[in-house]
């Protein structure tokens, strides 16, 4: 994909169908029920009707895709697991061995594991090869990544979202497997939102002091050593970034061009949202938020965003973890 094509795909996301929102809002006053009293389950099933256009929406069929890919930056430390994990928990999600892929085999959701940038051979058939290259280079010493292959990143998300709506998936989680991913969230959030490090920086998978003050250490050197732009989130992404958070933000922005309601997860996946929506404002009225990551950071990008979290279960495993929990809402949302 060029950055032409980019400019061309997304000139033609339109937002939510108002006139369905309408319709669904009269409704809603029309149920026999006291005004309002479902709440926030009103909400999304108005909002949902603005995704699908129809008035009584239903979420029947619903996937989780997991974007894997490394991160350059564990070189400096600023993970306290190995960068191998990322490869066998990316291989487990297919066997339903993770939090996140068991909670969808419980509820019967698909799983749709795609690599994107795992350093590592990938052995597993039912992992999906769309891989732009051997993890990131890392950002405390060289950019992370090339323009070309940010844009390479995102259309493995873009395809994502066809595949889903080619396939019925009535909602798309959006998760993820990287080790070391918790840095570069924390990288691109630092940008786009102007934040200090401090603001927007946590311990990750368990840090100790020391590590978590390397970590901060490591993000200072790298956003002072690259200068990323705000004002461009594909020189953010490829300077700082990483190869899941830009598949991730192509899913974003394919949900939105194939009117598809997406699953926010947490911290990765809320950083590659605001991305999304910097880059297609309307791609917002496409986006739910799962849970309020215990993660650090995620508040800010959530404001940014103008949304609110569905769930608060003090959860920051990842994967798309929340994803799952989410559908079941939005169902009994869409079902009433």
């Amino acid at each position: 994909m060029t950055e032409q094509e980019l400019k061309t795909y997304l000139a033609a996301i339109r937002g939510a169908d108002e006139a369905a929102m309408a319709a669904a809002r009269r409704r809603q006053a029309a149920l026999a029920k006291p005004p309002g009293s479902l709440g926030k389950l009103e909400d999304m099933a108005v909002r949902m009707a603005g995704v699908t256009g129809r008035v009584c929406p239903t979420v029947k069929k619903c996937r989780v895709a997991v974007f894997a890919a490394d991160n350059g930056v564990v070189a400096e430390g600023v993970s306290c697991a190995p960068q191998s994990v990322t490869l066998q928990q990316a291989v487990n999600m297919t066997r339903r061995k993770t939090g996140m892929s068991a909670l969808a085999q419980t509820f019967g959701d698909d799983v749709s594991v795609i690599d994107v940038g795992i350093n590592a051979d990938v052995n597993c058939a039912a992992v999906l090869d769309r891989k732009v290259r051997r993890g990131t280079g890392n950002m405390a010493v060289e950019p992370a990544m090339t323009r070309a292959e940010t844009l390479q990143a995102l259309a493995a998300g873009l395809e994502a979202a066809a595949r889903a709506k080619a396939d019925g998936i009535d909602l798309l989680g959006v998760g993820e497997m990287g080790i070391g991913n918790t840095t570069t969230s924390a990288a691109v959030l630092a940008v786009l939102l102007d934040a200090d490090v401090d603001a927007v920086t946590g311990r990750g998978g368990g840090l100790t002091d020391e590590g978590f003050a390397r970590k901060k250490q490591v993000l200072r050197r790298a956003l002072a050593l690259h200068h990323p732009d705000r004002n461009d989130v594909l020189d953010v992404l490829s300077k700082v970034g990483g190869l899941d958070i830009a598949a991730m933000t192509g899913a974003f922005l394919g949900c939105a061009h194939e009117r598809l309601g997406a699953a926010v997860d947490g911290y990765i996946s809320v950083t590659a949202a605001l991305c999304a929506v910097r880059l297609c404002p309307a791609a917002k009225d496409y986006l739910f938020l799962s849970h309020q990551s215990y993660e650090l950071g995620y508040r800010l990008a959530a404001e940014a965003l103008e949304l609110t979290p569905c769930l608060a279960l003090d959860m920051r495993l990842g994967e798309g973890s929340g994803c799952p929990l989410l559908f079941r809402v939005m169902e009994g949302a869409c079902g009433v």
